[in-house]
């Protein structure tokens, strides 16, 4: 048996999922990819670039503009086998097909008792950053981590990136995936082995697993998507006045990895939740309510959030008062160590 070839390459987040697609589609004649320009255009930010190309307007199919029905669509085709994934092209486009993700995608495991497996993979790029307006620059996470059923996932990176949507296409119940979209340029080591599957420790581990991406002992930091690299530059600040901060990147809204967030506050005693997405009924308020059950005497500061505000997304030129940054993250932090 011939060993694994396992290579290292550079590249951005988005080219890690088109890279991740690539080897779908090549490996399972069942995986297909569609949505709305992803064919002929490549994507509105090229993430599926090429790949119609290379496997037919079969295999990655132009849709109608038609959400609704995109969903729908992938939902009959995992009926029939396939393993369908689904690009919305923004975050905001996706609420005509909330009605077929929630009332049919999320409940038709349970309908049938198990019988019947949902392999569907809908892609959101999410979040802002990118000078858009509303409704291409929404976090509309929680809505969606609300509905048993589905998971929610958002990698921070390209490694992320590249074998959670290996490891979601792989899942025979429906995947929401997050791609942060102001990182989709940001580069990364991605490891890849010629198989199509992990070699050694390729894998970031389980699709539904935090991870600690820096060591620390005065605060912890939870976030995921794109905040994780605010957190890590907050981390890098706080280093400087002499304080150690600990970032967890929680890569899964749903499941929630509450083990990883408790063995991180029962070490540093102290926590901030941060994400893009409204602070009022966040991912951020079930971690805290949580946590605070889990660890009441190990805390010795409340629970803090930082994320966007409870209105409708600003104009771009406002973004930058509306998302968390730096300042607003380190001002949580020192309200945490003040107590």
């Amino acid at each position: 048996m011939a060993a694994e070839t396992v290579t290292s390459k550079n590249m951005a987040l988005a080219k890690a999922i088109n890279e991740s697609l690539r080897r779908a589609l090549d490996t399972d004649p069942k995986v297909l990819v569609m949505g709305e320009d992803v064919g002929k255009l490549g994507g509105v930010f090229r993430v599926t670039d090429g790949l119609q190309k290379d496997f037919g307007e079969d295999r990655v199919i132009d849709t109608p503009l038609a959400e609704s029905g995109i969903v729908g669509t992938a939902i009959g085709l995992a009926l029939r086998g396939y393993r369908p994934v689904v690009e919305i092209q923004f975050d905001g486009f996706v609420f005509p097909a909330y009605d077929q993700i929630v009332t049919q995608l999320a409940k038709m495991h349970a309908r049938s008792l198990g019988k019947v497996k949902m392999p569907v993979v809908v892609r959101i790029p999410y979040g802002g950053g990118i000078g858009a307006v509303e409704h291409h620059s929404e976090s509309p996470e929680a809505l969606f981590a609300h509905v048993a059923g589905l998971k929610v996932v958002s990698p921070s990176n390209a490694s992320d990136a590249y074998w959670m949507m290996q490891q979601a296409i792989q899942s025979d119940d429906p995947v929401i995936f997050f791609e942060p979209k102001r990182r989709y340029w940001d580069k990364g080591e991605v490891t890849l082995s010629d198989s199509g599957s992990a070699a050694g420790s390729a894998i970031p581990g389980p699709l539904h697993k935090a991870r600690v991406v820096r060591e620390g002992t005065d605060v912890t930091l939870v976030a995921y998507g794109p905040m994780v690299k605010l957190c890590q530059e907050v981390a890098d600040a706080a280093a400087e006045e002499g304080r150690n901060l600990e970032v967890v990147d929680l890569r899964s809204v749903s499941p929630l990895d509450f083990d990883a967030i408790q063995a991180s506050v029962e070490k540093t005693g102290r926590l901030v939740v941060v994400h893009e997405a409204p602070v009022f009924f966040g991912s951020g308020a079930e971690i805290a309510a949580r946590i605070t059950e889990r660890c009441f005497y190990h805390l010795e500061a409340p629970v803090l959030r930082v994320g966007g505000y409870h209105a409708p997304y600003p104009p771009a030129r406002l973004e930058d008062e509306y998302l968390p940054g730096l300042d607003r993250v380190l001002d949580a932090v020192d309200r945490a160590l003040a107590y």
